[in-house]
């Protein structure tokens, strides 16, 4: 056995050791290249331990993971986390025994509280999901169908008095038809209601003379019910993932001295003073930042290998877009806008039901009111220019924002709080221009009359589809409405509220926008001007992007079930947008070679370049308390491909793995295959290979727009 420290000649090292690192932590086990592989035995300074099966440094297969508090983790892991079959038990006692994904607990699984309740059954992204059995200390069950922790469902709850409910639930409660029943035989049959006020009902007495007629159904939920309450059950403090040490950056030697690794290549960079200092230096291909402020390039892994001293300093970072300010030639445009939404949403309305009738989606259904600035019965004075506010079918939208979960109160702070949107820097293709709220959570984007038009004809369908499937891919919309300007000119904007694909605190350090068509499709920028802001394109992609089986089979059929919708609305020239974070790095050991814009890739097969603020924000790690949904906050897995010729739908995997936050969403929803479109594909069809337009018949598109996809996402293995 060798017993070493980490900064010690260490990448040709194959077999059993023991190794000090830096940060105080302890290693001992098999060893190759540079990192654990093998078996191990890992000692963090707080406490925590993981004994254990490795693999390139990640803990990844069987192991056992221990937490200060007295916690374990006893089962399967893979790439850092806990993922197969495991059993956790917490610092209180309880217990889960199951099948996990990516730290979540996922498939079926029984967990037993430290209350004495328990449940078996199926769970989906940590909450009891499915059907399952939830068994109370006092001798209560309930049988049936869950969705994210709550009864919901089809359904059985039985007291132990014998008493028992048999219908459907909605968040823990009876919602809907159902049957009470008494051990006497007696029981009650009717629509139930929490609020009573749609509870109706027949009570059917048994043969025993003893008789209820005074029952109430409301005692169901005011007594029956109070001794039902769902266990939260125990939160874990960290997971294993998160204390995965960086073994590339704590192979590179502190004396600043180039190191070779195992495959040849040289690594290290000298540091000549504080990196918020007013001169900062970095050998080789690193970063120079001059007593004037000016700052050269930073390759990804350096700034992952420098990450400890900057998550301690982490500067303000660049923010997307202009502050429209006084001044501003749409600074009165910003003010009609936050006054007419302010009005649209704080107006009274009646309760909101998710079953919509027909009229609502009316394309007559749409209110215009005016706003002078001396104000009016309905509005207030305000300091613009007299304007008219129309909104379009405004019941469905507020019925959106409630299937969205989106808070009235919070909606309108965001938009129309003190602080200012934020205008992007160019209108898109279309001349449509795009506006950030300060906190991130919307866009606001101007619409031709014929883009309106689209999304009045398709509401109802698109209503339909995001209400049936809630991990929908497409766009959020929240409000469509149009501001009328008064004077000579009287020029109407139209503008809708979308949700903000990346409204994360994490940092986005690639964007790629895919379409599944190739001409065209390439950024026009030189690779010097290309940082974390540049929307990158189908000939610049050079990642394939691996899911975790689960999600990737949750991925294919949302994808499948969104196209099929777009299709049959006759809607094409979408894409789906997506956001790529950088988690860290592992040391590249193949070779590659630029894509069509340089894009980043080194002739070493190093990660992208990225700006300045980038690399602030690299560390960032507020992921761990983050929702994860589908396209949200997932974690996975991209590998660098290389086109070796044009003709290459996607590139040839190189086998360099990085660990990646994504997020995703389809963009770009409404555009018909209208008149225009068809003459712009007869026209660039005489030009170009037909089937590598975008402008094609919404069939092909989607066809098309699937098979790249599929392509670019596979299952990881």
């Amino acid at each position: 056995m060798s017993v070493a420290h980490v900064d010690d000649e260490e990448a040709a090292e194959v077999g059993d050791v023991e190794k000090a690192l830096p940060s105080g932590d302890f290693y001992t086990g098999q060893w190759c290249n540079g990192c654990p592989h093998g078996n191990g035995k890992y000692l963090w300074t707080d406490g925590c331990m993981y004994v254990g099966e490795w693999f390139k440094g990640k803990t990844t297969g069987k192991g056992k993971f221990c937490w200060p508090s007295g916690a374990t983790y006893e089962g399967e892991f893979k790439h850092g986390f806990m993922d197969g079959k495991g059993t956790y038990t917490g610092f209180s006692g309880e217990t889960y025994k199951g099948t996990w994904v990516m730290n979540l607990k996922q498939g079926e699984g029984t967990i037993s509280f430290v209350n004495g309740d328990y449940y078996e059954g199926e769970w989906r992204r940590g909450f009891q999901e499915g059907y399952g059995r939830y068994h109370w200390k006092n001798g209560n069950q309930y049988i049936g169908q869950w969705k994210k922790g709550l009864i919901n469902g089809n359904g059985t709850m039985i007291w132990s008095n014998g008493n028992r409910y048999d219908g459907f639930w909605e968040d823990g409660f009876p919602k809907g038809n159902g049957t009470y029943k008494w051990p006497d035989g007696s029981f009650f049959v009717g629509i139930w209601s929490k609020d009573g006020k749609d509870q109706n009902g027949t009570y059917y007495p048994s043969d025993s003379p003893t008789e209820k007629f005074d029952w109430d159904p409301q005692q169901v939920f005011l007594e029956d019910l109070k001794d039902c309450k769902i266990c939260g059950g125990e939160k874990v403090s960290i997971w294993p993932s998160e204390k995965m040490p960086n073994w590339f950056a704590i192979s590179k030697e502190k004396d600043g001295k180039q190191r070779r690794r195992s495959d040849g290549s040289l690594s290290g960079f000298s540091i000549s003073s504080d990196f918020n200092g007013g001169s900062v230096s970095f050998g080789s291909e690193g970063i120079t930042r001059h007593g004037d402020g000016s700052v050269r390039r930073l390759h990804l892994e350096d700034s992952v290998a420098r990450g400890s001293s900057l998550q301690h300093k982490k500067p303000p970072t660049r923010r997307q877009g202009q502050t429209i300010s006084r001044g501003h030639k749409n600074f009165e445009l910003m003010l009609n806008l936050q006054l007419g939404i302010r009005h649209s949403v704080g107006r009274p309305g009646p309760a909101v039901s998710l079953d919509l009738k027909t009229s609502a989606f009316d394309p007559r259904e749409k209110f215009w009111t005016r706003f002078p600035p001396e104000g009016s019965k309905h509005t207030p004075p305000h300091p613009s220019s007299e304007f008219k506010w129309k909104d379009y079918c405004p019941l469905v939208f507020r019925t959106l924002r409630k299937l969205f979960d989106i808070d009235a109160a919070d909606y309108m702070l965001s938009i129309c709080g003190d602080d200012a949107l934020r205008e992007l820097s160019s209108p898109g293709k279309s001349g449509s221009f795009f506006y950030l709220t300060n906190d991130d959570k919307y866009m606001i984007k101007t619409m031709k009359k014929a883009e309106v038009k689209v999304l009045i004809r398709m509401l109802p369908a698109y209503y339909n589809h995001v209400r049936s499937f809630k991990d929908t891919l497409v766009t959020k919309f929240f409000g469509l409405h149009c501001v009328k300007l008064t004077g000579s000119t009287q020029k109407k904007v139209r503008f809708v509220v979308m949700g903000n694909l990346f409204c994360t605190d994490t940092a986005i350090h690639r964007r790629f926008d895919l379409k599944g068509s190739f001409q065209g499709r390439t950024t026009a920028k030189p690779e010097v001007e290309i940082d974390s802001t540049t929307t990158l394109k189908d000939l610049d992609l050079n990642y394939i992007f691996r899911l975790q089986k689960l999600w990737f089979k949750e991925f294919c059929s949302q994808v499948d079930r969104d196209c099929d919708f777009l299709e049959n609305e006759r809607i094409m020239d979408y894409s789906l947008l997506i956001g790529l974070h950088f988690r860290e790095v592992s040391t590249p050991h193949t070779s590659g070679v630029s894509s069509p814009t340089g894009n980043g890739d080194c002739e070493n097969g190093e990660a992208p370049r990225l700006s300045e603020d980038s690399n602030d924000q690299l560390v960032i790690n507020s992921t761990r308390q983050s929702p994860v949904s589908l396209g949200i906050n997932m974690a996975a897995r991209a590998e660098k491909t290389v086109r070796k010729n044009d003709c290459q739908v996607v590139g040839e995997p190189t086998g360099v793995m990085y660990d990646v936050i994504l997020f995703f969403g389809i963009i770009d929803i409404l555009q018909d295959y209208d008149i225009s479109k068809k003459l712009e594909h007869a026209y660039k069809s005489m030009q170009y290979d037909p089937t590598s337009i975008s402008a094609v018949d919404p069939k092909l598109y989607s066809k098309r727009f699937r098979d790249f996809i599929f392509k670019v996402f596979i299952e990881d293995t």
